[in-house]
């Protein structure tokens, strides 16, 4: 929210989609930002994958989303729970194969074969403050100060 609010008078204004931990978004909702938007931010709690439906998201083609970011992979005691069950359900009609696609660099790839131009997203597992402070530093270099991915990527990095 804090985001949301210090740069709502330069981009956010034109922001479209689900805040705050009341509901998850459904498939369909899903589906809708991801193929009507230029970019994509997800914020939120164990792997963007866990959210969405994988056969639906290897039949989407997404070009017009030219960036992706994934400031996921954080947990808590209910969202590890929620997707533990989620991966019981997966297991008995998926192979194993198809939940190692769920893996950080293979939702990037798929995420690539759909369209999307760039990539952001964690490689291992975080906290919500640890994604909190990397959105700071994406929002304020990406917005405000105009750099590009890979230059935001590098401050990152450091």
């Amino acid at each position: 929210k804090e985001t949301l609010e210090k740069y709502h008078e330069l981009f956010t204004v034109h922001w479209e989609g689900a805040t705050g931990n009341t509901r998850v978004p459904s498939q369909a909702e899903w589906e809708q930002l991801l193929t009507e938007c230029s970019a994509f931010l997800f914020y939120g709690m164990e792997g963007f994958m866990s959210h969405l439906l994988l056969n639906r998201l290897v039949a989407m083609n997404i070009p017009k989303c030219h960036l992706v970011i994934l400031l996921d992979l954080a947990r808590s005691e209910q969202s590890y729970q929620r997707v533990a069950e989620a991966a019981a359900h997966k297991r008995v009609f998926f192979s194993c194969l198809q939940l190692t696609l769920e893996r950080p660099a293979e939702t990037a790839m798929l995420l690539s074969l759909t369209g999307v131009g760039s990539i952001i997203a964690n490689q291992w597992s975080t906290t919500l403050q640890e994604n909190a402070k990397r959105l700071d530093i994406l929002s304020e270099n990406l917005l405000s100060i105009g750099r590009t991915t890979g230059q935001t990527i590098r401050i990152l990095q450091k």
